[in-house]
């Protein structure tokens, strides 16, 4: 379609959820279900019923386009992770028609991303030894990547065979156009609704745009129509296999973050033009990154920071009259003013309809309220990196659509002990059910560790302020400040139990762990939230508790964020704070104290520090960490806490003394089956979820009580 009509019109009564046009098609509304790699094909490449069901759901949650993730053209060649979907053959087309089938009949749209994936290949050369695919011999490897991987984790990172490469010569690279457009034709035989082009993040198109990967001196490298060569063609053979009025867009890079001599916005500004002018009916804005520093892979493709693409696509948008669909963690609010502003056209989620894919029906139906929130843990994505099929942290459900979740048959009565979120996600999945339930805390609110962990990390709050309003909005008994006794519970009459009590947080035999200013997670999280205990009016007899300074705040509505204003210039800790426990708790922890003008330290006996954080996650905090000043001293021994110090063995084995004001012990938290035990002597049906089974963090929690649901009455 030409430029002359383009179908790119917004205005100021645009919405998310108003219909727009790309190419020839109308799509309900400007929210694209972005392309990603969940491994939920067969292994031989083929669809079967775990992918169909994946995206169905996405067509029940009524999104305007579907973009399947990395559509292998060349297939097993190309391919950068296992289970990856195949189109380079005609034997994978009666799958493919199959999903595009059940995905029209679900009322959705999809399109097929046409993918190659170059020097980032890496998966195939386990299964059959095929080289990498790339213009030239890349830069050698550099940076800290691999430092992040914990010992059991590298293994499945790097699998057993070092690739080799292959520097394409022009008949290679005729192949690779062919095979594009061989699978381009094979899209439109199955029915898709559209394709997308995937020409970013390293793969084969964008190693050959970029400068720091192409160094070929003959016309498919040089200056930027050199290197833009290959994608253009790929663009052109494309269009003249499906035709002029099937829509195509390309998926391109902004930039490449960090990357020494890579792609910059002024080449995707020069770039995009010629996209559009070689048939392509829009751009999709990414970015890319160094793939050597381990911090950048949650800054590009998959942001951390939110909105951080919406400059560059509004900036491609000015150069062409194409639609463009923006990406990168982009929230409801902002989304829709960038929309209206005129920064882009559709706008690409993948991490939020993870969590929830009937976001686009909510949206629309304006219960911002009921979308489950992502909280940005990095579960999702980190499971490419260790090849394995994709997940949700707060959605169980994800990638496991094949799977029943309901209850097979429902109890009449059900007690859950505990009010964190593994008891409030089994309370509210079993109210749904038709079951009575009945939700016992001891505290005098809802939440759990949850809601320390909200202080610690915001996005976490959203998950728990959603649990919490699924359960207001419930039948759910909810009884407060009541201890769950056998006798209690017997009294109830259940016909089932769950006990969801968390873990139990002792303090671990380090010497020196009994003086004031040593301090448990328990500890600490009491008074962050305003709780009373002996051992917290103990230790905090020397300062005003800081009862009196949030207590207001947090109240009977627990305002986490009125909570996190007032601790961060004031709380009863000292300057020099040294954390012992380099796990998850105690690199939020350090996290959280930093940020809050402390000089931290954190100790610990683990030779990586990170655990119980996702490998993403971990790249990215660890990195921060140590830009911020936080010194970090993993595979400690003889770890033990003096008057006004903690003294170890560091990993080289020399002598340290670290002077603190204060000493956090962020360890020791294990199961506990104690009152399981007693209520299955007492003759009840019971079953345990949550770190009450041993710490498994919110992933752990939801997902236990979601599984624990399901097997009722199997």
């Amino acid at each position: 379609m030409s430029a002359a009509t383009s179908p790119r019109t917004t205005s100021g009564t645009t919405t998310l959820s108003s219909p727009g046009r790309i190419g020839s098609l109308t799509v309900a509304n400007r929210i694209f279900v972005t392309a990603m790699g969940v491994s939920l094909a067969e292994e031989d490449g083929s669809v079967g019923d775990r992918l169909i069901n994946y995206h169905v759901a996405h067509a029940k949650g009524g999104a305007g386009m579907i973009v399947m993730g990395v559509t292998g053209v060349a297939w097993p060649v190309g391919a950068v992770q296992p289970n990856q979907t195949a189109i380079s053959d005609d034997r994978f087309l009666p799958g493919l028609k199959r999903l595009v089938d059940a995905v029209h009949a679900a009322g959705g749209r999809i399109a097929s991303q046409l993918h190659h994936g170059g020097l980032v290949a890496g998966y195939s050369a386990d299964d059959g030894g095929h080289p990498l695919w790339a213009p030239s011999i890349p830069p050698a490897f550099s940076g800290d990547f691999p430092s992040y991987f914990l010992p059991e984790e590298m293994g499945r990172f790097a699998g057993t065979v070092v690739p080799e490469i292959k520097v394409l010569t022009k008949e290679d690279i005729a192949v690779a156009v062919q095979q594009f457009a061989a699978a381009a034709g094979r899209s439109k035989a199955a029915g898709f609704d559209g394709i997308e082009i995937h020409g970013g993040h390293g793969y084969l198109l964008s190693s050959f745009m970029s400068p720091a990967t192409n160094t070929r001196t003959d016309e498919y490298g040089g200056d930027l129509k050199g290197r833009a060569r290959l994608l253009l063609e790929v663009v052109r053979a494309v269009r003249e296999a499906v035709g002029p009025d099937f829509p195509m867009w390309v998926k391109m890079d902004s930039r490449e973050i960090g990357k020494k001599n890579g792609i910059a916005i002024e080449h995707a500004l020069e770039l995009a033009p010629m996209v559009e002018a070689a048939g392509a009916d829009g751009i999709t804005v990414t970015a890319y990154h160094d793939t050597g520093q381990g911090k950048l892979h949650s800054a590009s493709n998959i942001p951390h920071e939110p909105g951080v693409h919406l400059e560059f696509a509004a900036a491609i948008r000015k150069v062409v009259n194409i639609p463009v669909i923006a990406s990168g963690r982009v929230e409801l609010d902002r989304g829709q003013k960038a929309l209206t502003d005129g920064q882009f056209d559709f706008l690409a989620m993948g991490r939020k309809i993870l969590a929830d894919p009937d976001l686009p029906v909510k949206l629309a139906e304006g219960r911002t309220d009921d979308i489950r929130p992502c909280i940005y843990c990095y579960t999702c994505v980190s499971t490419a990196y260790l090849r394995e099929q994709v997940r949700c942290a707060v959605r169980s459900e994800t990638g496991y659509e094949d799977l029943d979740w309901s209850p097979a048959a429902v109890p009449g009565h059900v007690v859950i002990v505990g009010g964190g979120p593994g008891g409030m996600e089994a309370a509210r999945r079993l109210n749904q059910a038709g079951a009575k339930v009945t939700l016992i805390e001891k505290s005098d609110r809802l939440g759990g560790t949850l809601r320390f962990a909200a202080l610690a990390y915001e996005p976490n709050e959203r998950l728990l302020n959603w649990l919490k309003r699924e359960i207001d909005k419930s039948s759910v008994d909810v009884r407060l400040k009541t201890q769950a006794t056998p006798e209690l519970i017997a009294s109830l009459k259940p016909d089932k139990v769950i006990v969801a009590v968390g873990a139990v947080r002792d303090m671990p035999p380090i010497p020196g762990n009994d003086q004031d200013f040593v301090l448990s997670g328990d500890d600490l999280r009491g008074m962050m939230l305003g709780e009373d205990s002996a051992s917290i009016r103990r230790k905090t007899s020397w300062a005003t508790r800081i009862a009196t300074k949030v207590g207001a705040a947090t109240g009977a509505t627990a305002n986490l964020d009125l909570v996190r204003k007032a601790t961060h210039t004031w709380m009863p800790l000292g300057k020099k704070v040294v954390i012992i426990g380099g796990e998850l708790v105690g690199c939020e922890l350090a996290e959280f104290l930093m940020e809050r003008g402390r000089e931290v330290t954190i100790v610990g006996e683990a030779p990586r520090f990170g655990g119980g954080l996702l490998l993403v996650r971990r790249m990215r905090l660890l990195a921060e960490l140590r830009e911020h000043g936080v010194a970090m001293f993993p595979g400690a021994k003889d770890i033990r806490i003096g008057k006004s110090a903690v003294s170890f063995t560091s990993e080289a084995g020399e002598a340290q003394d670290i002077a603190a004001d204060h000493v956090v012990v962020a360890m020791g938290a294990h199961g506990d089956s104690t009152l399981a035990d007693a209520l299955r002597a007492a003759g009840h049906d019971v079953t345990e979820i949550g770190d009450g089974t041993g710490v498994t963090y919110i992933e752990g929690a939801i997902r236990g009580a979601a599984e624990a649901v399901a097997a009722m009455g199997r």
